[in-house]
């Protein structure tokens, strides 16, 4: 499998030291990283801020470093806006995914991660269903004369479930439309992680890893001198191996099912042990360490 270091690690959005993208790609490579997933947003690669010449110029950035680009990831919820209907929030996300698309395309990148959508008051899961649906169907075949390939990570409500996802990409019916499938919702949603990776697995195009700690959480009643039991638990990132997250079940999963591409290491909260260059840093490396030490790269 190739490792990659996704930029949101880098980006501050949680207080974590920031480096811009002309800083983190060869930082990425310093750290023994090969390749790089980029943040589709403010304060990396936003379309209003990267024109195709400033992209250019990343990607001569990736040459001289010998890091490719192997996703870029956009920032999706097509269920958005849907409690304002004279705004066009479904076709600006396709645009969206569109205009990333062709910076893809420059940085030799095939692969654009998208989201499907949070359900909402107002509207039933069958139309976020069909929303999320015909939107993801009218982007893939926008992009699909450019070779680029639409990955759906499982994240967002709309399909979390494993088998919600699938019955999702079969309604979708695109052959550039592929899983970007990743342990840590099917792990904290209490899903067999080894059985959904090797029956997913011939759907999937890309893995993000990270790990988490499950903190129980509690009221105290003091009328009942006693405490509550509160759902669902704080679930706090760690380093790699420290955590709850049975990641290494996960990617043997996918092994028997075929699967052989990227695994991702992503740094996307309040991580223990502080957001200080040094800290993410030693986190990035101890991923490597522990991918090899999994006989996994």
């Amino acid at each position: 499998m190739q490792p990659v270091l996704f930029s949101v690690s880098y980006a501050g959005l949680w207080g974590q030291a920031q480096l811009s993208l002309e800083e983190f790609i060869p930082h990425a490579a310093e750290l023994g990283y090969g390749a790089v997933e980029l943040t589709a947003k403010r304060p990396h690669l936003s379309p209003l801020d990267y024109p195709l010449s400033r992209v250019r110029e990343l990607r001569a950035i990736c040459e001289k470093s010998e890091v490719e680009v192997a996703c870029v990831a956009a920032y999706t919820d097509f269920c958005g806006g849907a409690e304002a209907a004279e705004v066009p929030f479904v076709e600006m996300q396709i645009a969206y995914i569109e205009t990333l698309s062709r910076l893809a395309e420059e940085l030799g990148c095939h692969l654009v991660r998208v989201f499907t959508g949070y359900e909402r008051p107002g509207m039933t899961p069958a139309q976020a269903w069909n929303r999320t649906c015909d939107a993801l169907r009218e982007a893939c075949r926008r992009v699909e004369p450019l070779g680029v390939t639409l990955g759906i990570q499982n994240h967002h409500d709309v399909a979390v479930h494993s088998r919600a996802l699938l019955e999702l990409l079969q309604d979708i019916d695109c052959p550039n439309c592929r899983l970007m499938l990743d342990p840590w919702s099917p792990a904290l949603r209490g899903e067999d992680l080894y059985q959904t990776a090797c029956e997913l697995a011939p759907q999937v195009v890309y893995t993000t890893l990270a790990d988490y700690v499950r903190l129980p959480r509690f009221h105290y009643e003091p009328n009942l001198v006693n405490y509550r039991r509160v759902e669902p638990d704080l679930a706090r990132a760690v380093p790699m191996g420290e955590g709850d997250i049975d990641s290494a079940s996960f990617l043997r999963g996918l092994q028997e099912g075929g699967y052989d591409g990227p695994v991702a290491y992503e740094m996307c909260s309040p991580l223990r042990g502080g957001g200080s260059m040094s800290h993410l840093d030693a986190c990035a490396t101890r991923f490597l360490q522990w991918c090899r030490t999994q006989d996994f790269i």
